[in-house]
C-alpha cells in the first residue's frame, strides 16, 4: 500500500474512533486499519461499530457514534474491498430512523426502509451489514466492478418512506471504499450541498490544510437541486481516486464537477500545489447557489502558519461549529 510522507493514524477491527470534529476541523474516520509488512496481503476484516441517531440544534439531527455527539455530516467511514461492516444504529430521536447505504453491497433486510421493514423505533437499535467485494470475472467473461468508491449513507424514513425530511435535517454522512494500494490521503473533508446549504449551514465550512499536504474530498448532493463543486487553484483527474495511473492515463483534469441529488465522487490534491499557501474557495457554480452563501474556503497554510488572503465571508474558521463536521484528519 502506498503511503504519503505524513504518519496516518490507525485503528484496529471494531474500534469506533469517537474523536468526532466540529465543522471544517478533521475528525478521526472510522475503519482504517493497523499497517503490515510491506507486500503483505490484506486480510479482509468485519468491522463492528455502533451510530447514534439524535436530534441537534434548530430542530436539526445527525449521526453520531457516542450518544450526544451528532454531527453533520455524520462520521467518515472507511472500508477496504472485502471488509465488512456491522453497524449497531441506535435511535435515540422520537421517530422512527434508518440506515441506507449507497455503493455497496447488502441483503434485502438491510434495505433501511419502510418496505422491508428494516428501520429502528424510537428508542430501540438494530444491526445493518454492509459487505464490499474486489474486481473481478463472471462466468460468461464479462467484468465485476469491485467496490472502491466514493460513496455515501443517510436516513430513508424520516418525514416520508423516502427519508426526506431525514436527509433536510442532516442525517447523512460519507462512506469511502479503498482499493488495496490506494493512496491515502492526510485529511478529508466531506462537503454535502444540500438545497441552498453545504453540510446544512447556511454559509459553507472552512478547512484547513499545511501546504503540502495530500488532501481528500468527498462531494456528496442531497435535496431538490443540482450543483457543481467548484476548487480554485487546485485540479484533479475526473476517475475513482482523483489520480492519474500514468502519463498514459486517458482521465480528463478538471477543476468543477456537476453532482445531482444522491450522487457522490471524491478525488485528492496536494495542498498549494504549484499555488502555494492561501485561501482557496471551493463552492457551487452555479451562481445564484453561491451568492446564496455555498460558499467556503480550504485554508492552506505554510510552515510559519500564514494564509494569504482574506476569507470573503463570514464562516467560522475550523473548529468553531460544534453541531456539524466535514473532515477526517488521518494524522
Amino acid at each position: 500500500m502506498r503511503r504519503p510522507g505524513v504518519s496516518r493514524r490507525m485503528f484496529t477491527t471494531g474500534a469506533a474512533a469517537a474523536a468526532l470534529a466540529p465543522a471544517g476541523l478533521a475528525a478521526t474516520a472510522v475503519g482504517v486499519t493497523a499497517g503490515r509488512a510491506s507486500g503483505e496481503p490484506r486480510p479482509a476484516e468485519v468491522k463492528t461499530i455502533t451510530l447514534y441517531a439524535e436530534e441537534v440544534a434548530d430542530g436539526q439531527a445527525g449521526y453520531g457514534l457516542e450518544p450526544g455527539q451528532a454531527t453533520i455530516p455524520g462520521p467518515l467511514l472507511e472500508m477496504y474491498e472485502g471488509d465488512t461492516y456491522e453497524i449497531e444504529l441506535v435511535n435515540n430521536m422520537d421517530v422512527d430512523v434508518s440506515l441506507h447505504v449507497h455503493g455497496v453491497d447488502y441483503t434485502i433486510d438491510n434495505d433501511g426502509t419502510a418496505h422491508t421493514n428494516s428501520t429502528v423505533p424510537p428508542g430501540e437499535s438494530r444491526v445493518y451489514t454492509w459487505t464490499t467485494h474486489a474486481p473481478g470475472v463472471r462466468e460468461d467473461g464479462t467484468f465485476i466492478p469491485g467496490s472502491a468508491g466514493y460513496w455515501h449513507y443517510h436516513d430513508h424514513i424520516v418525514g416520508t418512506e423516502h427519508g426526506t425530511g431525514g436527509l433536510q435535517r442532516g442525517l447523512y454522512g460519507p462512506l469511502v471504499v479503498r482499493r488495496e494500494g490506494d493512496v491515502l490521503p492526510d485529511r478529508t473533508f466531506t462537503v454535502v450541498f444540500n438545497d441552498m446549504t453545504t453540510n446544512n449551514l447556511q454559509t459553507g465550512p472552512d478547512f484547513e490544510a499545511v501546504l503540502g499536504e495530500r488532501v481528500e474530498f468527498v462531494s456528496i448532493t442531497h435535496g431538490e437541486f443540482y450543483h457543481t463543486f467548484h476548487l480554485h487553484g487546485h485540479r484533479w483527474a475526473d476517475n475513482r481516486t482523483g489520480l492519474l495511473e500514468s502519463e498514459s492515463d486517458p482521465s480528463r483534469i478538471i477543476d468543477t464537477k456537476i453532482c445531482g441529488p444522491a450522487e457522490s465522487f471524491g478525488f485528492q490534491v496536494i495542498a498549494g500545489e504549484h499555488v502555494g499557501p492561501g485561501h482557496w474557495m471551493y463552492h457551487c457554480h452555479v451562481q445564484s447557489h453561491s451568492d446564496m452563501g455555498m460558499a467556503g474556503m480550504l485554508i492552506v497554510s505554510d510552515a510559519e502558519g500564514n494564509a494569504p488572503g482574506e476569507p470573503g465571508h463570514h464562516a467560522e474558521p475550523s473548529g468553531n461549529q460544534p453541531e456539524t463536521q466535514g473532515g477526517s484528519s488521518h494524522h
